[in-house]
């Protein structure tokens, strides 16, 4: 397949979600919109797929949860997509027992608190910490699909002094360790500082800061949803909007570079070149600078580990307390406390794959059984996602495939000490006899769907502000700019990008539309 025209409005470069957003947008808006998308289909690392032979399991093979999806975006495409609210948040286990955090419920929640920590004290400084984050994000989420607020402004909005000297100015390890006192509560509050950031609490760049910041504002609660028929549910509605909008969208078509006088451009891609007015680039900035011809940019380096599991059936728990449906039906903490993450930190920066890996894992069918066929429900069968922390990209460069087996080990063991069986006892098997199992490490999200250094946020995340106010150009007004007048950035690398949003491509089209 190949372009309908010589020229368009506007070339998007990339098939991710971000993409998929921009050309909606802008073919509804009625500019002339062509996608190329290097892969056979669009959806980037927001997909659903069967892993596995023989097994009828939808995994959501790279991302998983939505919370910064704005609904306006659903409405404004029409798509046909939904979440569920999970109502347990999070499971920690601790010996033979664990805390248990149930939206549903106060009064078990703080008996979990109690239980585990011996008295409420760090269950009311819990309440008080995530009501002054509640408001916060109800404040802050709605300018993420708004022109860039300086950094004044976003402080006011805030309008609460202290917390923004907590968030935005002073290393969160500081927050965390004034305000809840057990190592187990401590490490709980700091995971959402690191998934998809190699960094550590106390760190004075603030990374950690940023991070936290995006996971705890999604939608106004900070709520992770799980996406129902799987993230690809989502980018097969973004693709159907898109196209249906009039937009012509070819897979299979790697872009080769872009050239630009900052007024008209031409993007080339293997077998051609079509003229654009405007270029949106759904991919990171150091993938940019190379079709741009610019200096490199140094690489990100991302520092996750990705372990896709089909079980036959819930593993049983050291914690008789706890049913297995409801502790893994939220974000299953592993190896997290405070201190074990700050010594795995360590670990990884001095070049080795911590001793006892930190990790989280969730089950999506536990809330949307509808990614498993008739059958396979019927049977009992789950899916497992497990997100591996701080085992950063420089740590397989050497032997890929040794050091992914032995990470892949070392989380899956960290699993089995909180389990009542190894969880390989509970494995599925595919067509051929094999287990259900798939372990991806950072080389493999580059190679695979074009992640630099396998950085899910494409570059580490900026906090959602500009310094001044001077800006009068609407690339810059809205984050997406690139330092080519008519490139703009509409992936998870603008400012305000990272996680399924599909705010950078929401952004980029107001951009443009502006221009």
């Amino acid at each position: 397949m190949t372009p309908t025209r010589s020229s368009y409005d506007v070339v998007v470069v990339g098939g991710g979600h971000n993409g998929l957003v921009a050309a909606a947008y802008l073919a509804r808006a009625g500019r002339s919109v062509l996608l190329l998308e290097r892969q056979s289909h669009t959806g980037g690392a927001a997909v659903s797929e069967r892993l596995f032979s023989g097994v009828d399991a939808r995994v959501s093979r790279y991302s998983y949860l939505v919370s910064l999806l704005p609904a306006s975006i659903v409405r404004d495409l029409d798509l046909r997509f939904h979440t569920r609210r999970r109502r347990i948040s999070s499971y920690t286990p601790v010996g033979d027992t664990g805390l248990l955090v149930d939206t549903g419920s106060e009064a078990r929640t703080r008996a979990s608190f109690e239980r585990l920590t011996g008295s409420d004290r760090d269950f009311e400084a819990w309440q008080r910490f995530y009501a002054r984050t509640g408001r916060m994000a109800q404040r802050v989420f709605p300018t993420l699909t708004e022109p860039l607020p300086t950094r004044t402004e976003l402080r006011r909005i805030v309008a609460d002094d202290a917390l923004w000297e907590e968030l935005f100015e002073r290393p969160l390890g500081e927050t965390i360790e004034a305000t809840f006192a057990d190592d187990t509560v401590r490490g709980v509050v700091l995971t959402d500082a690191l998934i998809g950031t190699f960094t550590h609490a106390h760190d004075p760049t603030l990374k950690q800061n940023r991070c936290f910041l995006y996971h705890v504002i999604g939608g106004g609660t900070g709520d992770w949803d799980v996406p129902v028929g799987g993230m690809g549910a989502l980018t097969d509605a973004l693709a159907d909007a898109a196209r249906a909008a009039g937009a012509e969208l070819i897979t299979g078509c790697a872009v080769t570079g872009v050239d630009s006088d900052g007024v008209a451009a031409q993007v080339r891609y293997e077998g051609g070149t079509v003229g654009a007015r405007h270029v949106l680039v759904n991919a990171a900035p150091h993938e940019l600078a190379r079709l741009l011809g610019a200096p490199d940019e140094p690489k990100p380096e991302g520092s996750q580990l990705k372990v896709n599991m089909v079980l036959r059936r819930l593993p049983r728990l050291r914690d008789t307390t706890t049913d297995p449906a409801e502790a893994f039906a939220g974000t299953f903490h592993i190896a997290e406390s405070y201190a074990a993450l700050e010594q795995s930190y360590r670990e990884a920066e001095a070049g080795r794959i911590p001793s006892a890996p930190p990790s989280e894992i969730y089950c999506h069918t536990l809330t949307d059984p509808s990614i498993l066929s008739d059958d396979a429900a019927a049977r009992g069968m789950h899916t497992l996602t497990l997100f591996g922390l701080h085992t950063p990209a420089r740590l397989f460069h050497d032997d890929p495939e040794a050091a992914r087996i032995a990470a892949g080990k070392g989380v899956l063991a960290q699993l089995d000490r909180v389990l009542a069986e190894p969880i390989a006892e509970c494995l599925a098997e595919d067509a051929d006899g094999a287990p259900c199992l798939e372990v991806k490490s950072p080389l493999d999200l580059e190679r695979e769907v074009g992640l630099p250094g396998g950085h899910i946020f494409h570059r580490d995340l900026a906090f959602p502000y500009r310094e001044d106010d001077s800006a009068t150009d609407p690339a810059e007004r809205w984050g997406v700019a690139t330092g080519v007048r008519n490139v703009f950035l509409c992936g998870a690398g603008a400012v305000r990008g990272g996680g399924v949003s599909g705010i950078p491509g929401h952004n980029a089209a107001r951009a443009v539309l502006e221009s």
